[in-house]
């Protein structure tokens, strides 16, 4: 049997580096989304046994199913990718990212300039597909580098023979601040046969149905409107236009226990961003960024969030 069943429509989380590690994963995933993706992992990091790399895909026993994105050019580099990976248990497919706009990425050829040369974004993918042991390969793509060109990805991704595609409605040259182009994302979905996940700007429960509305999908990809905001998984999974406060609290401390878990007591650090985001729109909210700025301490950290927090139910 299939592991996803895309037939109903699914909600994945979007691979996001910085953020979708394994910590925010399992908490996602736990509280709705169908589906996870790895960090953007470097397929030449793989192919050099990057210890780094190991632990960026490592997931968690919730996550099920699970994918690990790969980026890079080199079919060489690629290939030895996929055979590291085929001996790893527990991975169910492998995305390749054709979108990622951060310079350093572009500049080796990857990420979404692979959209600026779709003939070799073609043979990478064919190149994931015949060597991969998994279940699923897929590609995840903008709208085009700086021109839309949403048929000829349609096709491009047709003749790769991948499962189902992610599409973010922006080009690359649209970064993160264009205007999402619902209906272009809507145009590749009619010129394909494989599911497609529409990616882009959903914030909200509301957001998320017009979405799919515009674009015909069955199915969400969500990145950066979980940030700050993972109970929007949640809202999706039981139908719900807004969330009481004590299951936020209850999300907020379960993600800060398994950053604590995963990263030792460096989770401590590294967990105040995403405190800087869920406090948003609080009241006091400065006054306790100001404050978890310099707590070291494990026990005193989650003392502060599970005051903050349970004070604002």
């Amino acid at each position: 049997m299939a592991k996803i069943d895309f037939k109903k429509g699914i909600f994945a989380l979007a691979p996001l580096a910085g953020y979708t590690d394994l910590p925010f994963r399992s908490v996602i995933k736990k509280f709705g989304a169908d589906l996870t993706f790895s960090e953007m992992i470097s397929s030449n990091a793989l192919q050099h046994n990057s210890q780094k790399t190991f632990k960026m895909i490592e997931k968690s026993k919730e996550e099920s199913p699970y994918i690990v994105q790969i980026a890079g050019s080199d079919l060489v580099a690629i290939k030895d990718a996929v055979e590291i990976l085929n001996d790893i248990e527990g991975i169910d497919g492998i995305d390749l990212n054709c979108g990622c706009p951060v310079p350093k990425v572009v500049s080796q050829s990857s990420g979404s300039s692979l959209l600026l040369d779709l003939p070799k974004l073609v043979k990478i993918a064919e190149t994931i597909k015949v060597n991969s042991n998994k279940e699923y390969t897929s590609i995840k793509v903008r709208l085009g580098f700086s021109e839309k060109i949403p048929k000829e990805i349609a096709k491009a991704v047709n003749d790769s023979g991948v499962d189902f595609l992610s599409v973010h409605g922006r080009t690359r040259k649209g970064a993160y601040k264009a205007e999402v182009d619902y209906e272009a994302i809507a145009i590749i979905n009619q010129n394909l046969s494989i599911p497609v996940l529409a990616n882009g700007d959903i914030t909200s429960y509301e957001k998320a149905m017009r979405v799919k509305e515009i674009t015909g999908c069955d199915s969400l990809m969500i990145g950066r409107g979980a940030i700050g905001n993972p109970w929007i998984f949640y809202q999706l999974k039981h139908g719900k236009d807004a969330v009481d406060n004590i299951l936020k609290a209850k999300i907020i401390l379960e993600h800060y226990d398994s950053m604590v878990k995963f990263y030792g007591s460096h989770g401590v650090s590294m967990f105040r961003k995403h405190l800087h985001v869920y406090s948003k729109g609080y009241e006091e909210a400065s006054t306790f960024r100001n404050k978890i700025n310099t707590i070291t301490d494990i026990e005193q950290m989650r003392d502060e969030i599970e005051r903050f927090f349970s004070i604002h139910h």
